[in-house]
């Protein structure tokens, strides 16, 4: 059961209207690291969960994102509406499609359930949610950067900030699980090099960058194809 207040979770206040930056808005509406595609990505993993508390904060979450897709079709609809004569107006998506949000991206692609990322297994669905927020954050980020007036910059910031809070929950949901750092997750095992890291790219001198992801436990194998070599005629 779903009821809808009609006052935002956040205040939304446009100082003044600019139909051109409402279709980079359109991105975080009908794109592929929108608000949509976060609200149905987190709703649908949580009936694939069994743990109790993940699936209350998935659909509390996902909630919220539907939220989240409120503010920013009011922000689209304030800054299309009543200019539809101007010229700044005709020169995007809005003079073709009409004033307010649509499902398309700010290219003009319509939205596709192929950008939402779910996949039944609550490590590897919580992984993916931490991305997804991610896209979220820096697509909000280029958009202050771009935006025109200081009630819009204002929402966005919120709306930026939240991302941040969400990656927070997924990071400590995967803690609590003892899987933030684990890479192992199903029931599967994997074979015997799981632990070996292959030099596969070199610099023109022949020169290797190393780190802890070739270091540490790893085994570093310097030359993959000898090692090959050496293996296939033993």
């Amino acid at each position: 059961m779903f009821f809808h207040k009609k006052d935002p979770i956040h205040a939304v206040q446009v100082d003044k209207a600019d139909p051109q930056f409402a279709q980079f808005l359109l991105e975080q509406f009908g794109g592929a690291t929108g608000e949509l595609s976060a609200a149905l990505q987190y709703w649908v993993q949580s009936f694939h969960i069994e743990h109790p508390g993940i699936k209350d904060m998935l659909q509390d979450i996902a909630i919220e994102e539907f939220g989240h897709l409120e503010m920013v079709g009011k922000l689209i609809e304030i800054h299309t509406k009543d200019i539809d004569q101007t010229a700044a107006y005709r020169s995007t998506l809005f003079a073709v499609k009409g004033m307010g949000p649509h499902f398309l991206d700010s290219q003009g692609s319509a939205w596709t359930a192929t950008y939402l990322n779910e996949g039944g297994d609550v490590v590897r669905d919580l992984r993916a949610n931490i991305a997804s927020e991610a896209g979220a954050r820096q697509t909000y980020e280029s958009l202050i950067k771009l935006a025109t007036d200081e009630g819009t910059k204002k929402t966005l910031h919120h709306l930026l900030t939240r991302e941040i809070a969400h990656t927070q929950m997924f990071m400590k949901a995967l803690d609590s699980m003892d899987k933030l750092t684990d890479p192992f997750f199903g029931n599967v095992p994997p074979d015997e090099t799981v632990k070996l890291y292959y030099n596969l790219s070199t610099d023109s001198e022949g020169k290797d960058e190393r780190g802890p992801w070739n270091s540490d436990d790893m085994e570093y194998i310097a030359d993959p194809v000898g090692n090959f070599a050496k293996k296939s005629k033993g």
